[in-house]
């Protein structure tokens, strides 16, 4: 593949990660959703599960239908499901649509997610797929910073924060006719149709089952903080809804350097490495927002969480992948399955903060990536 070639089919790729990036509008979502309608912590806490269950139920179907009709036309389709709902809250705002709405999202995303790593996987070689995955999940972190800015500039200048989704659906559409018109010979096959059953035969695999888990707690712990981080300020430190906002901003700022520095270390350090100690430092980082004595003290705990956490999925992706390379689509599936922890991280979390307060959910994250410290232990080649 000639450099201008790799360029050519790269970019429109990386451009589909800032559409996965925006399933991150359900975290600020969730707090003027909250508002809007008045719901309870627990009850808020859901609208982040209306996207992520759908990773559970139809991961492995999109994986399995992918492996007959393709990689590029399987990620159009995700793209166009997310446009749809990022338009539906304009239909009729209600709770009720709301959910629908993010329901779509989710699906779409669910999509975009598991057809995102094979089809990049087809235009950069093995060697470099770890820092490609850091670096494409660094362009969707821009997205994720850009989406509570851009809310709250809608909600503050224009009244109403609901316009960040015609932004996301214009560039929705941008995404898919530049990759509709873009060439990609997808050269990576399975070496057996994929069915259920060889994707759930996977997790006979220790590494696998393993591996699954971690992408569950990481995805989790992502949505958790990312769902929360408004609620962890309001409570601790006393901020508006608005000013607590920027938190999230600040948090995905973190995830976006972390990512664009982790495709740099990653041409010199070994993958496992650099979880384990990205891994402490998301737990350093949780532990300081339980002891911050000061609205500063948070948000730069909150900025630690972000270095730390931001390039624990593409790592354990890439790990997994360069593990079983031909049966990308399984793999992919079944990891993307995983994300379904969105779903059930945040109304545990939501759940232990309504009863406990928020040293309880905080308590939540950190069990979360300790689990993540367990995957050196377990003996594998690829590590």
């Amino acid at each position: 593949m000639t450099a201008k070639k790799s360029i050519k089919t790269i970019l429109p790729v990386f451009m589909t990660f800032i559409v996965m990036g925006f399933v991150d509008i359900v975290g600020v979502s969730t707090g003027y959703v909250q508002k809007d309608f008045g719901l309870s912590d627990s009850l808020a806490q859901f609208i982040p599960s209306m996207v992520f269950i759908w990773f559970f139920a139809f991961s492995i179907p999109v994986g399995i239908l992918q492996d007959k009709i393709g990689k590029k036309k399987m990620m159009n389709i995700g793209i166009m499901v997310t446009c749809l709902g990022m338009l539906l809250p304009f239909v009729n705002y209600s709770f009720v649509m709301t959910l629908v709405a993010f329901v779509f999202i989710g699906i779409g995303n669910t999509v975009v997610q598991v057809a995102a790593n094979p089809l990049l996987q087809e235009v950069t070689s093995k060697e470099k797929l770890s820092s490609f995955l850091s670096l494409s999940q660094f362009v969707k972190a821009i997205t994720s910073l850009l989406g509570p800015i851009i809310a709250t500039y809608m909600a503050i200048s224009y009244g109403d924060w609901r316009f960040v989704f015609l932004v996301y659906a214009l560039v929705s559409l941008t995404s898919v006719i530049w990759l509709w018109g873009t060439k990609i010979d997808e050269t990576i096959k399975s070496e057996t149709p994929a069915t259920f059953k060889s994707c759930l035969g996977l997790l006979k695999d220790k590494f696998v089952l393993a591996i699954v888990i971690a992408i569950f707690l990481i995805v989790g712990a992502d949505v958790g903080m990312n769902s929360n981080i408004q609620s962890f300020l309001m409570k601790l430190h006393g901020l508006t809804l608005e000013n607590a906002s920027y938190g999230i901003s600040i948090y995905f700022t973190a995830l976006m350097i972390s990512r664009f520095l982790g495709a740099i270390l990653l041409q010199f350090l070994k993958p496992i490495f650099f979880l384990v100690a990205t891994t402490v430092l998301a737990i350093a980082g949780t532990l300081m927002i339980l002891f911050s004595t000061s609205e500063l003290m948070a948000q730069g705990a909150i900025f630690i969480v972000g270095l730390g956490a931001g390039n624990l999925f593409p790592l354990v992706f890439s790990i997994a992948i360069n593990k079983m390379p031909s049966r990308a689509n399984e793999i992919s599936g079944l990891l993307i399955m995983a994300v379904v922890g969105g779903a059930i991280i945040p109304p545990i979390m939501g759940a232990v903060s309504s009863n406990i307060g928020v040293i309880g959910s905080i308590s939540v994250l950190i069990l979360c990536f300790a689990y993540i410290l367990v995957l050196p232990f377990i003996k594998n080649k690829s590590l």
